[in-house]
């Protein structure tokens, strides 16, 4: 097998009871052992691999005829365990490659009092044990002699996991006679799945039910090796991010890790009737908390982690720059590694199908059918078995975080609350996360699919100041002068601490990192209002970024700030006309070919396509999404270079906009 026994070892067990065994963590501090090992024991200590000491634990549950009981470590581990997927066999064919970990007597060293892990492999006889329903496990070799006082040799391995691949199958219970200690019988997780007490004592340990189980067989078991290659391929796409300013003030072109700028942020649900309008989000100063305006009072703010835990499926609203998809990405990131802490651990192992609905758009295609959804983020992962990403589905173990509704026009978002809908009643455990500007779609768009709104609040005091310690964490990290950024750091605190105006600009993450930039570049001097924030901003990316890091216009053209805006500018209207975000090279060529005959001294450097080469390479306000798939750096520079169009009216060559 391809599994890291390191990583199998970190949720194994030593039970020390009325006899010593073997189990395995089933939830952060719930271990699952055999009823015989436990006894009638009045103390009950386990031994973690990797952990310090030994661990008291509270029996929660027992069952001698099952032969298998729960504990509750009463003093949590160390470090908490990537825990196994609990899972069925769904074959009667043999299944070879797997294995039992645990702590056998043979395996004992210093003088035989010291315990050490011992792993077998062998294959699972699905038929063999069936009509006792019992899961028969046949060693590829024998696993050890006899010892001359007639013990087994495998004593101390009651409790252990058998697993498939990372799919755990069932614990060990007894070696049946007449077998030459190549057989072990073992208790299925079916069997426990089906047992009203043990089901009872999970939830009361973990506070979550029992996660469906994991159907396997052979495709299964090729799935799971799949997976863990996917698993990388979403770390490597959504574990790194750039940060705003750090890019463009850096002496490296570099990402920084997703969690080191990323904050988790207060939000509220949605509150009142079917026709109540999230409306605007209120302020959130920074000095201490106020009631909000009126008196009302409403739902106390939580963190969106807890408010996600406890919700299968929501629609999260929040304004441009909020941080909605930066939460997707740190979901998609952590789900997949398993790395998500207690309240959200009932994510951990989902599988992440991240669809970004711009790039369904730009591309002009269809929503992805259930085979498809792994490839519409273009991760760099190859196929994968057939029929996978129904399986997964099937099972309940998809998480779906569909990335960006408002960036499609209104009759696409009906088209795609149907799609939706379908894929949903199709595969009803699937679990879902939607995101959306707060008035894009009506309140309940999604209520008869089963989905709840939560609303992204501004950032509070608290918020701010976190951001602020992570953004000139990050600073430091790319070598700048430390004590200068320590001063710079604290100088910011104190204005923002003093100045409700400049707290009121920093209620989003985007444009507190603005901010973070500007007081930077600036020594501390930052601009008074929103607008002069942007100006300011795109004065920062387009005016001297090349001059600071010596670039002497590598495509041949070079632009002053006022024609950089005057191309982008024309961009931006035609998506926002358009109703979308995205966009091919055809599209922007057409664009600057309408653009261009009014600028003569940009006209006489190259070709358009010169130009849009050197938009997309030098302006840092333009990015690559895939093959021909483009897009502003943020949505929100897209509307204000928009807005700032519409608002000097300037006169288009060529007359009234078309689409190409």
């Amino acid at each position: 097998m391809a599994r890291s026994a390191f990583w199998a070892s970190g949720c194994i067990v030593a039970v020390l009871a009325e006899h010593q065994g073997s189990g395995v963590l089933i939830g952060r501090s719930t271990v699952l052992t055999c009823a015989h090992v436990v006894g009638a024991a009045d103390t009950i200590r386990v031994a973690v691999p990797g952990s310090s000491g030994e661990r008291v634990c509270q029996l929660l549950w027992s069952d001698h005829g099952l032969d298998a009981a729960l504990l509750h470590i009463t003093q949590k581990p160390e470090a908490p365990a990537l825990l196994p997927r609990m899972s069925t066999l769904a074959t009667d064919r043999p299944v070879a490659d797997c294995e039992i970990i645990g702590f056998p007597r043979v395996q004992r060293y210093g003088g035989g009092h010291r315990l050490d892990l011992d792993q077998y492999t062998g294959t699972i006889l699905p038929m063999a044990g069936l009509i006792r329903r019992m899961m028969v496990f046949e060693f590829d070799r024998p696993p050890a002699s006899e010892p001359a006082d007639g013990t087994s040799p495998l004593a101390g391995l009651s409790g252990s996991p058998v697993f498939a691949d990372e799919g755990l199958l069932g614990i060990v219970q007894k070696v049946p006679r007449g077998r030459g200690h190549q057989r072990v019988e073992c208790l299925p997780l079916q069997t426990l799945a089906m047992n009203q007490g043990f089901l009872e004592a999970y939830g009361a340990s973990t506070g979550h039910s029992p996660p469906r189980l994991t159907e396997l067989s052979s495709p299964a078991i090729n799935d799971l090796r799949f997976e863990r290659e996917y698993a990388e391929a979403v770390g490597a796409a959504y574990r790194r991010t750039r940060i705003f300013g750090l890019d463009e003030l850096s002496k490296r072109d570099s990402e920084w890790d997703l969690d080191t700028a990323y904050v988790s942020l207060e939000a509220r649900p949605r509150q009142g009737g079917s026709h109540d309008s999230p409306g605007p989000l209120p302020h959130v100063p920074v000095a201490p908390e106020l009631p909000e305006a009126g008196g009302a009072v409403a739902s106390v703010p939580k963190r969106i982690d807890d408010l996600l835990a406890g919700r299968p499926r929501v629609l999260l609203r929040g304004e441009a720059g909020a941080g909605k998809t930066t939460l997707m990405w740190w979901l998609a990131a952590h789900a997949s590694a398993g790395t998500l802490g207690p309240r959200l651990d009932q994510l951990n192992g989902l599988v992440p199908f991240v669809v970004p609905l711009r790039t369904l758009r730009a591309r002009g295609g269809t929503f992805p059918t259930p085979s498809q959804l792994h490839s519409v983020a273009q991760l760099t992962a190859d196929d994968p078995p057939e029929g996978w990403a129904g399986r997964v589905l099937k099972a309940g173990r998809a998480l779906l975080l569909l990335d960006g509704l408002d960036e499609m026009p209104k009759h696409d978002r009906e088209e795609a609350h149907e799609w939706l809908s379908g894929l949903l009643a199709r595969f009803p455990g699937t679990r879902c996360v939607v995101t959306v500007r707060p008035l894009a779609v009506e309140p309940d768009w999604l209520k008869s699919e089963g989905f709840e709104e939560l609303s992204l609040l501004p950032m509070t005091g608290a918020d701010i100041h976190a951001f602020v310690a992570a953004w000139h964490r990050a600073a430091r990290l790319d070598g700048d002068d430390g004590e200068n950024l320590d001063d710079l750091e604290r100088d910011l605190a104190q204005q923002f601490a003093q100045n409700r105006t400049l707290s009121d600009l920093a209620r989003t993450p985007l444009l507190c990192a603005v901010i973070c930039a500007l007081h930077r570049l600036r020594q501390g001097f930052l601009p008074e209002t929103r607008w002069a924030l942007y100006q300011s901003a795109l004065q920062m990316l387009l005016g001297n970024r090349d001059k600071r890091r010596k670039i002497d216009a590598p495509e041949g053209i070079s632009m002053t700030v006022e024609e950089h805006l005057q191309l982008l500018q024309r961009i931006a209207v035609w998506l926002v006309r358009g109703g979308q975000a995205e966009f091919t090279r055809e599209q922007a060529l057409h664009q600057l070919k309408r653009a261009l005959p009014g600028m003569p001294r940009v006209r006489e450097q190259g070709t358009p396509e010169d130009a849009l080469n050197h938009l997309l390479n030098r302006s840092g306000l333009l990015q690559e999404r895939g093959d021909d798939d483009f897009q502003f750096a943020h949505r929100t520079f897209q509307d204000f270079l928009a807005a700032k169009e519409f608002v000097e009216g300037r006169p288009h060559p060529g007359g009234a906009e078309a689409r190409p």
